[in-house]
């Protein structure tokens, strides 16, 4: 098939609009199961038969919805600013000095990389739970404090800035903190904020590390509080779906506001 014809457009868009439909679909089901009563909630109607507000009301009663997405935008947010901080220093002072042991250093920081987080949780655990952390926002983010992720992609774009521009800032008298924020940070911005985006979708999906720390629904990210609703109430589930999707409204938002970026920003870095 020729692919400038028309069939194989139609034939490349049918694919494309089949792919969109599979992908849109359990958000599609997630929705109407909101509105579903008990009896309803298991059959394979695409509709709601008689769509009820009850499972909404139920939900915001036996859960801090607000509150839980407050958490979660709170540890995504300081997540992104503590490692966005963390990886422009490293990265930085590995491209901006030379030294004894800097391959030896760059090397292990792209080794940490391939160790996985479940590996060190539990000594993570226990420092956080000496230093009495537990149940706290700051417990849940200080792990995540610095990413080598962060860091290597950093590196690589303050590799390919002139040092020449660098030198003739120094001459001129600048500090090594006014090189970054004046002259390096202006002109990677665009790079900056991408991984930034990535950070923080990365923050907001965290999962394993705030269920070992939280316990209560005040203090949880939004996806730990549906967890302990499950196991509090294994039988409301139009109530569960009611949560689920006003948990999702936020980053909804957020990606209909920034779409053109991540988009970018995945083009960019990947999916980690």
């Amino acid at each position: 098939m020729n692919k400038r014809s028309p069939a194989f457009a139609t034939l490349q868009h049918g694919l494309l609009a089949a792919m969109c439909v599979l992908a849109v679909f359990p958000l599609y089901w997630m929705l109407i199961s909101s509105f579903k009563n008990e009896a309803e909630i298991f059959t394979s109607s695409l509709v709601p038969m008689k769509p009820i507000w009850n499972n909404y009301r139920y939900a915001f009663e036996q859960m801090p919805i607000f509150r839980m997405m407050f958490n979660s935008f709170a540890v995504a947010a300081l997540m992104t600013v503590f490692q966005l901080a963390t990886s422009l220093l490293a990265a930085y002072a590995l491209v901006r000095w030379r030294f004894r042991g800097q391959t030896l250093i760059f090397a292990l920081l792209s080794l940490t990389w391939l160790i996985p987080y479940q590996s060190i949780m539990i000594p993570n655990y226990v420092l956080v739970n000496d230093m009495g952390l537990n149940e706290t926002l700051i417990g849940v983010v200080l792990p995540f404090a610095v990413s080598t992720f962060a860091i290597l992609s950093l590196y690589q774009s303050f590799q390919s800035f002139p040092r020449v521009l660098i030198e003739a800032a120094c001459i001129d008298g600048q500090s090594d903190f006014g090189i970054l924020t004046n002259l390096i940070l202006p002109n990677i911005k665009s790079t900056v904020a991408s991984l930034g985006i990535i950070l923080f979708l990365n923050g907001w999906n965290e999962y394993l590390w705030p269920m070992l720390i939280t316990r209560k629904m005040e203090n949880s990210p939004i996806q730990i509080g549906l967890k302990l609703f499950v196991n509090s109430d294994t039988n409301m589930w139009g109530s569960l779906m009611a949560a689920t999707t006003v948990s999702c409204i936020p980053i909804l938002l957020i990606y209909i506001a920034l779409q053109r970026q991540i988009v970018d920003s995945f083009v960019r870095y990947g999916v980690k």
